[in-house]
């Protein structure tokens, strides 16, 4: 087994199934892991050893159990990531892993029992693709400030990331959604937990969507100079709608580059858009008419999405990556993944699914229907050179280029 750079912390109260899970995390080559047999103890251990990449967390336990220890760690940042390992039904873990969601904590999934090496593995080789916490930090994650994120966007340390969207039968790339890290000066890459925060706050969303565009649209032109197609997907919250110049300015910045408003997809978390103010609608609008791509993200994960569907000029769906999680083991999860890609085909609307992670996750989806995928099964985010290179060992044939006005 390859080596896993993690610090893993295993809670479980029966001394047995902890040895099993300490055994199993070793073979998986994790050289750092500690133990705790309930709430408290492992609130002990970490305020003695610092903070860990992943907690492996029983549920049922005496005295501080799983649920109350999730709720400490969620505060904290004690714990980067977490896994829940629990004997309880699937619909009673799958509720823990939202409401651990919601309280901010990263959910890497849930493997339940009795422990499976092939279930546990890909979990740990995705928090191994996150933040790390060195050896020797300090107890808590430190939160940018405003004054750091103002200079590291001005100081272009903010660099565009890109995932694949890709064919789940051929392989084939639909495009790539940008996504941002910070390249720190001193700390190497910083997860979007570190920076995002602040950057909301301090009304500088904008700042950081234009200076990914500047990114990847010079990135587009590089590809298409190496015969490279490479469509781009941009995240956009709601609030950012309310600009009335945001349309122009993507507009100016499309010609500067000399870019297609076709390859470019924005894509906005539904649960972002409660209530649309006119403008906000406008901006929807006005992308549409440029020939831009509209996509609802995260589908399924707020109160009103079918609401949003009707009212809004959508033509993508990205269905959250909660229902795949649960795809092989809850059969309500399939059907919302069933009946979500009926609606899409009913109104017209390309499906991608969220988080796909194996073969067998794929191999399900594929016999559901589903044609479009994005996660980790396929490929992680990587750079602008990555990108690149990547893309070499599979050349996608060029689109016809309309180039858009200089003006509004």
């Amino acid at each position: 087994m390859s080596f896993l750079p993690l610090r893993v912390l295993v809670l479980e109260e029966h001394l047995f199934q902890r040895c099993v899970a300490v055994s199993l995390l070793k073979q998986l080559g994790c050289g750092y892991v500690l133990e705790a047999g309930n709430g408290a103890e492992a609130l002990a251990v970490l305020h003695a050893m610092g903070p860990v990449d992943v907690v492996m967390c029983d549920l049922h336990m005496e005295g501080m159990d799983g649920l109350d220890f999730i709720q400490h760690v969620s505060s904290t940042g004690q714990a980067l990531a977490i896994i829940v390992s629990s004997s309880l039904p699937w619909d009673v873990r799958r509720a823990v892993g939202r409401m651990a969601a919601l309280l901010g904590a990263n959910m890497l999934g849930d493997v339940g029992k009795p422990l499976q090496l092939e279930t546990l593995q890909p979990l740990l080789e995705r928090a191994v693709t996150q933040h790390r916490i060195p050896v020797n930090a300090r107890p808590y994650v430190e939160m940018a400030s405003e004054q750091q994120v103002r200079r590291a966007i001005a100081e272009q340390q903010l660099e565009a990331y890109y995932q694949p969207k890709f064919d789940l039968i051929s392989g084939a790339v639909h495009g790539v959604e940008v996504l941002a890290r910070w390249n720190h000066p001193s700390q190497g890459v910083l997860s979007p937990a570190v920076f995002l925060p602040a950057i909301e706050r301090w009304g500088l969303m904008n700042d950081l969507l234009f200076v990914l565009m500047g990114q990847a649209l010079r990135l587009q032109r590089q590809a298409r100079r190496q015969h490279l197609s490479v469509d781009l997907a941009f995240n956009l919250h709601a609030a950012q709608l309310a600009e009335g110049q945001l349309t122009a300015r993507i507009k100016r910045l499309l010609a500067v580059h000399q870019t297609p408003c076709s390859s470019l997809t924005f894509e906005l978390t539904e649960s972002g858009l409660l209530e649309v103010p006119a403008v906000a609608l406008e901006n929807l609008v006005r992308l549409r008419m440029m020939g831009c791509q509209l996509s609802i993200d995260d589908f399924g994960a707020g109160f009103s999405s079918l609401q949003r569907l009707c009212q809004l000029p959508f033509n993508e769906i990205k269905l959250d990556a909660e229902f795949v999680r649960g795809l092989l083991h809850d059969p309500r999860c399939r059907a919302v993944i069933g009946s979500t890609l009926a609606l899409g085909q009913t109104l017209g609307m390309s499906v991608v699914v969220e988080g796909i992670e194996s073969t067998e996750q794929q191999q399900a989806l594929l016999a559901l229907g589903c044609t479009r995928g994005q996660g980790y099964w396929h490929a992680r985010p990587m750079n602008g050179g990555d990108l690149l290179r990547w893309l070499r060992r599979s050349v996608q044939p060029l689109k016809p280029i309309e180039l858009v006005g200089a003006h509004p």
